[in-house]
């Protein structure tokens, strides 16, 4: 960490850092950012305690220590660099969009159009003389009249070519100088969003590393008959938002082009959020879980559609604009149908022929080439789907390459789960919440008009785009619900290009928090409802931040063993290849001990008919380790010195 102090809460502690005897000293950052990862912890333990989704919590946690209420962290980790740097209304903000020439503010068309300033001595470049250049174009300051034209001989093109905020030759602002000032705040606003601060990037890598995961999740079978309607639940769910926000903002008397923008930030469905709450219901292997993801990545395509339109209106609109989408569409497709024909065999033929110099390891050759393997697919489909629309797209399909070897899914969580768990909780805490202009809020007139758009076109809407999904129907609508950053974003960057108002603002902002709020509490008490009704079985997730670790790695071994076995027909019995005589499944290196065969049938449990495949693998980890006093804690794990804090604050 920096030396830096916090600048609100830590102003007057950090005041004294000069008496240290050590000089400059990072101590107080470090504090105060344990502090906040200490209260997101805690925040997310009592959420558990009261049988709660720990996102609101998690969310409320960020958004009262974050930037926009106390201030509590050091700015220069909570904050955007560009933000604290930068100055919209300063003279030296706005020179610098002006020098972008055309990009953002056409100063030729201002002055074609009358609207440079009432007068050149008053104008932005009155101090410029009658003369400016900017970006290779001279632009003629004092021409005749009261128009100012551009002289006909400096060649600027004042046709239909121009692009973004003077695009098109059109004028979106009252005057040259309001242009520079709400261009820069758009400038801004993208800036921040490809640079963010430290704890935002951090969350959107745990949110591309659960992504993957689940990708590996995928079950190509299911998608035969789940992924049209899937899809059908995206394009309505996309759909619906949409056309509601839209009515909804026009009715309140805003014009057409505000309502489309305030309809566009409704669309989105937020991925993290709806795989958060899917991991932590241990769904993501039904039917309806397996919806849920395909209509969430669809939807992400169909926003990311919306959002090239929603800021193509104020320029060209042409088939290039959706090129790029296309091509990733395309991509999406080759390496799915390569994840479920194509890479089963390689992986098979490339292990076959690679020699295991570690069979007796917990973490094997195989086990460890594959983890590279996985990160280098990782990055490199990542680095293909950004330049078509988003990285995301990337992540999963990366999963869904290895969703039919069983064991990459071992792997990858024994190597990377609590990691991913902490950067899930920073992508709610910091990502989101920081996201989240609380300034903007405090307006009557905002709140209740938000709150109409909130409960009807935003989350109603997503409620009711699954009516062709039977009982599962408003499982699905709910996990839709979910709104994160990038639906902020899309607010953010139409206010910026004055597209919207900031009363317009405001209310998209509210409703985007009653869905942030409402999708975590609701979802999880209608799953509830629906898996008691339909007695459906859940299997203990290793990503559940609960579980005891040792514990958790055995049963992730336990499950892509029965899997590998289920699916090649080795490594078992063949007269009792089912759940069964689990005893007789397992490996004899398989939890790196005595052999597991040894447990007998009759000692898991003499009602073992009425148990649950779950509840078995959970018995037989447990019997095993009861069966092995002499079992030694491994040196290299640290156990007495770690013991505490694993328990305590990693968990």
């Amino acid at each position: 960490f920096g030396s830096s102090a916090p600048t609100l809460v830590g102003r007057r502690i950090a005041g004294h850092r000069g008496s240290a005897m050590g000089g400059a000293s990072s101590y107080y950052s470090i504090l105060f950012i344990t502090v906040f990862l200490l209260a997101v912890w805690g925040a997310a333990k009592f959420s558990r305690l009261i049988g709660m989704s720990s996102i609101v919590l998690e969310i409320a946690t960020g958004v009262i220590l974050g930037p926009q209420v106390l201030d509590f962290l050091p700015i220069e980790y909570s904050g955007c660099h560009h933000r604290s740097v930068t100055d919209c209304r300063s003279r030296e903000d706005k020179e610098r969009i002006a020098r972008m020439g055309e990009q953002y503010c056409d100063l030729g068309v201002y002055l074609e159009s009358g609207k440079y300033a009432e007068s050149v001595e008053t104008g932005f470049w009155h101090d410029a003389g009658s003369s400016v250049m900017l970006d290779g174009h001279t632009y003629q300051l004092d021409g005749q009249g009261d128009h100012r034209r551009l002289p006909a001989d400096d060649g600027v093109d004042l046709g239909e070519g121009r692009h973004l905020s003077g695009a098109g030759g059109r004028v979106l602002f009252a005057s040259y100088d309001i242009c520079l000032e709400q261009s820069c705040t758009l400038d801004l606003a993208y800036r921040c969003g490809t640079t963010p601060d430290i704890l935002t990037v951090i969350g959107h890598a745990g949110v591309a590393m659960l992504i993957f995961e689940s990708g590996m999740h995928f079950d190509f079978e299911q998608a035969k008959t789940v992924g049209l309607p899937a899809c059908g639940v995206a394009l309505l769910g996309t759909i619906l938002p949409l056309l509601a926000g839209t009515g909804v903002v026009m009715a309140f008397g805003f014009p057409f082009i505000e309502g489309f923008a305030a309809g566009t930030a409704l669309a989105p469905t937020s991925v993290g959020i709806a795989l958060r709450l899917l991991h932590e219901a241990q769904c993501l292997q039904t039917y309806f879980g397996q919806a849920i993801i395909t209509a969430a990545f669809v939807d992400d395509i169909l926003s990311l559609v919306l959002y090239n339109v929603l800021f193509s209106l104020q320029g060209e609109l042409s088939f290039m604009t959706f090129l790029p989408l296309l091509l990733g569409i395309v991509f999406m497709a080759g390496a799915a149908a390569a994840g479920a024909v194509l890479w089963p065999k390689m992986l098979n033929f490339g292990f076959g022929k690679l020699r295991e110099r570690k069979p007796d390891a917990k973490v094997t050759t195989h086990h460890e080439v594959l983890f590279v393997l996985m990160l280098g697919v990782l990055l490199a489909y990542a680095q293909i789907t950004h330049f078509c629309g988003t990285h995301l797209w990337g992540c999963f399909i990366a999963g869904m390459s290895f969703a039919m070897w069983k064991e990459a899914h071992h792997v990858w969580v024994r190597q990377t789960k609590r990691i991913t768990c902490w950067m899930i909780r920073i992508f709610f805490a910091c990502t989101v919440a920081f996201s989240i202009p609380v300034q903007d809020l405090l307006s009557f007139e905002a709140f209740w008009k938000g709150s109409i758009m909130g409960l009807v076109p935003c989350v109603a809407t997503k409620v009711i785009c699954a009516p062709f999904m039977g009982k599962a129907r408003w499982v699905i609508g709910w996990a839709m619900v979910g709104r994160a950053e990038f639906a902020y974003l899309i607010a953010q960057m139409a206010v910026a290009a004055n597209m919207i108002d900031e009363i317009t603002f405001s209310i998209t902002i509210w409703a985007l928090l009653y869905a942030t709020v409402l999708a975590p509490f609701v979802f999880r008490t209608v799953l509830n409802r629906y898996i008691q009704a339909e007695g459906i079985e859940t299997s203990p997730s290793v990503w559940n931040s609960d579980e005891d670790e040792s514990e958790a790695d055995d049963l992730a071994f336990v499950d892509s063993r029965l899997e590998q076995a289920d699916a090649t027909g080795k490594d078992h019995d063949p007269e009792a290849p089912g759940i069964d005589d689990l005893g007789k499944i397992l490996p004899e290196d398989g939890l790196d001990k005595e052999p597991l065969h040894y447990i007998g049938e009759d000692e898991l449990a003499p009602d073992m008919d009425s148990m649950s495949p779950a509840t078995i693998k959970r018995r037989v980890v447990k019997l095993w380790f009861a069966r092995a006093p002499e079992r030694k804690v491994n040196e290299q794990n640290g156990f007495l010195c770690c013991f505490f804090f694993k328990k305590g604050i990693l968990q």
